[in-house]
């Protein structure tokens, strides 16, 4: 390991990873490690899905020498036959202890078979290798076991059928999961870096050509990230511009920032050539903030032979020591050659990002765990494991909210406030089919003019009556009076003719109790599906939703069927004229009388009459006013209670007293029977149909939806099995969540 390299040696660039970064100094190894360690257990609860984690990747084009530099900084030897060691990524965390040397492998698996993500696993592959010429032979295994994730990891160890698997038989091509090496030991360095899948130019007879893309998209995925430091492995003896690794890294870090450059192979640069790689050590072709570095690994031959770490180690120094021109490079470039520099460089690099970055990451995590958990309350409540006695409690609930709406309530937007102005409607439409009759003969002159109010109606009306039925003369009433005329005493007139003229009215009274039943079947139909819609839309899959729905519905058209009957029965009854109200029929019959026959009277004595007002007893009056006080008292005075709007009763006979009498006693009867029929009608409404709903609705719930008997328990189940959206974006949230939890716990741990 080569020694510290100092502020004044290397040009750290913008300050993306702090003003500190690239400086080396032996009093904070101890905190380096405390950094790298943090790191590496971050990485293992699987929170870099969530948030951007500073790592090292290694990239390169297939034989840029990839294999090898790890080889160098690891001190291991990784497979080297076809598909082996780059299918996927392998995560290498490199601590320096003074304990005995060993390697732990561990399958890091974060996606499952499909690839999707799944709950993090950190699962032991064999036990601990303490024998560095083991590694290789793991490693394969792992991967095998990466590769076919349908297939227990443990057989891959044991058993010796799944040692002849060709690569094209796996069941990936390539993986996200990751192989994790665990490496410790006195000569190992304070590091961690992830080894990534060499970028394929092309693909072989045993490739599929979208594996060409998979491992771009694998790399990509590492060092798009802001915090990763790429680690760019160029080999010498391959033009530089055709090596994609590099158009990749620059497409992600087009300044330059976050890559270190490595040089491999020189050893094979055409003799004379060496000038222009010379350039990229000199940082004077394709400059980097954190420079290029060279290395030099064994070659073929000397792996076969079994060369140790050391001994290529000790090659290496001799080759840029004794070979020219690397030997006679300036003094302040010789730090940019050799393994142990780039080492060295790296280690410092990612342990002061990682410092850089702690405060960062704290926030992060915890606005990412704040909006997880955000995010997941919003999420519909999670089934309960007692299916049937959470339908219950919706089923409950809805019912309570039920009758409370039905019974009714203060708020605006309640149910009987919405029925209300209909009532009201319906009211003013039955009221407006009172007879029109006009007491005056249909060719007079008077038959254009508009009657006096009736101020006797003030007090019974909220508004004046507009008549919109047909007028009807009196002269018309007596004629048809006449011919309804056949035994009786001529100064008697069938009942017929006023059976008639109430049949009239009446029958103009089904439209409205309609137009009324509609409206209020409407406004419960649309009241119970937002109940409904409250109470059962977010429960399972919809099943529920429906099912409830249809029930609801079922009952209230039996509700609305029984309020229509009522209905019916009303409209059948005012068929038959009669009243036991025999005071307010009589007393409106002899108003309309006395109102027709005033109307009748063409002088001023009816209009005196109507407009009459008692003088003051202390003053004296008008002399008609005299007068009209004089005949009132001595009226009352003989025991006959009369008042004003009475005394046109006493005017001379007129030949149209029949048809006046038959007129009032409609007309007194109208004001009767509508009274009656706005009231009742609006009551069996709400006694069937508003009311009523509720009666029977819970047993039609219970047995509708089968909530007793053998299948409850299955059916609930089911309704409240929820939507596989739903179910898996809450897999998905938990999963986000026990990472960001477990993430938590590590940064916590680093402040005790």
């Amino acid at each position: 390991m080569s020694s510290s390299i100092s502020s004044s040696d290397v040009d750290t660039g913008p300050e993306d990873y702090g003003t500190g970064v690239g400086l080396s100094d032996p009093n904070i190894s101890l905190h380096r490690r405390k950094m790298l360690d943090l790191i590496n257990r971050l990485h293992t609860t699987g929170v870099q899905m969530d948030m951007d984690l500073p790592m090292i990747a290694v990239i390169g084009s297939q034989s840029a020498g990839k294999s090898s530099l790890i080889e160098s900084i690891s001190g291991i030897t990784l497979p080297r036959s076809a598909g082996t060691c780059t299918r996927c990524p392998t995560e290498c965390k490199l601590s320096h202890s003074e304990a005995a040397w060993k390697c732990i492998v561990k399958l890091h698996i974060i996606t499952d078979a499909s690839g999707q993500p799944c709950d993090v696993k950190n699962t032991p592959f064999g036990p601990p290798i303490t024998d560095k010429t083991d590694v290789e032979d793991r490693i394969r295994r792992a991967q095998r076991a990466i590769l076919n994730p349908s297939i227990n990891a443990d057989k891959f160890l044991y058993d010796s059928e799944l040692d002849d698997q060709k690569p094209e038989d796996a069941e990936l091509s390539f993986s996200k999961n990751s192989i994790s090496l665990e490496i410790s030991g006195k000569d190992v360095a304070d590091l961690s870096f992830v080894d990534l899948p060499g970028l394929i130019a092309s693909v072989g007879s045993t490739g599929k050509d979208r594996d060409i893309d998979l491992v771009k998209a694998l790399v990509t995925s590492y060092i798009k990230k802001p915090s990763c430091v790429i680690l760019l492995t160029v080999a010498c003896e391959t033009d530089f511009e055709n090596q994609g690794a590099h158009h990749l890294a620059k497409q992600y870090d087009p300044e330059g920032k976050r890559i270190v450059g490595v040089l491999t192979k020189p050893d094979r640069i055409p003799a004379g050539e060496e000038n222009r790689w010379l350039k990229f050590i000199r940082n004077e072709q394709e400059p980097l903030v954190n420079h290029w570095y060279c290395v030099k690994q064994p070659g073929s031959k000397e792996l076969q032979n079994g060369i140790s770490w050391a001994e290529a180690r000790s090659q290496e120094n001799d080759f840029f020591a004794l070979t020219q021109p690397w030997s006679t490079v300036e003094s302040q470039y010789q730090k940019f050659m050799r393994t142990a520099n780039l080492t060295e460089r790296l280690s410092t690099i990612l342990s002061e990002l990682i410092a850089k970055r702690l405060p960062e990451i704290h926030n992060e995590l915890y606005n990412i765990l704040r909006k997880t958990q955000e995010e997941m309350v919003q999420l519909p409540k999670a089934p309960s494991s007692d299916a049937v006695g959470e339908v219950w409690h919706v089923v409950g609930e809805f019912m309570r909210k039920l009758s409370r709406r039905l019974e009714g309530t203060s708020d605006e937007g309640g149910l009987l406030q919405k029925i209300r102005p209909h009532q009201d409607d319906f009211k003013r439409a039955v009221r407006s089919t009172a007879p029109n009759f006009i007491p005056w003969e249909q060719n007079s002159l008077r038959q254009n003019q508009d009657l006096p109010d009736a101020d006797f109606l003030a007090n019974e009306e909220d508004e004046q009556l507009v008549p919109k039925a047909k007028k009807i003369y009196v002269d018309d009433v007596l004629k048809h009076a006449q011919r309804a005329r056949t035994r009786e005493l001529p100064d008697n007139y069938p009942f017929v003719v006023q059976k008639e003229y109430i049949r009239q009215f009446t029958e103009q009274w089904a439209p409205p109790a309609n137009v009324l039943f509609d409206h209020v079947y409407d406004i419960l139909k649309e009241d119970l599906n937002t109940l409904v819609q409250e109470h059962f839309a977010k429960m399972g899959r919809g099943g529920a939703h429906h099912s409830v729905m249809m029930i609801v519905h079922e009952h209230l058209d039996a509700a609305t069927e029984r309020a229509k009957e009522k209905v019916d029965w009303l409209l059948e009854l005012e068929k038959a004229p009669t009243t036991l109200n025999i005071h307010y029929y009589s007393d409106f019959k002899g108003k309309f009388l006395a109102y027709y026959k005033g109307c009748r009277d063409e002088g001023e004595l009816t209009r005196k009459l109507q407009t009459y007002k008692a003088p003051p007893t202390h003053q004296h009056g008008t002399t008609f006013q005299q007068a009209i006080f004089k005949a009132l008292g001595g009226l009352n005075e003989a025991g006959i209670a009369v008042l004003p709007g009475d005394l046109p009763k006493l005017l001379p006979g007129d030949p149209m007293d029949p048809a006046l009498g038959i007129m009032a006693g409609v007309r007194a009867y109208f004001q009767v029977s509508y009274k009656r029929f706005s009231d009742m009608v609006p009551l069996a409404i709400d006694h069937e149909m508003i009311l009523g709903l509720e009666k029977g609705m819970e047993s039609a719930m219970r047995d509708g939806l089968n909530l007793t008997g053998p299948d409850a328990k299955s059916r609930c189940q089911m309704m409240v099995q929820e939507p596989s959206i739903v179910a898996s974006r809450r897999t998905d949230l938990q999963k986000k969540l026990d990472r960001l939890h477990a993430a938590s716990l590590e940064l916590r741990k680093l402040l005790v």
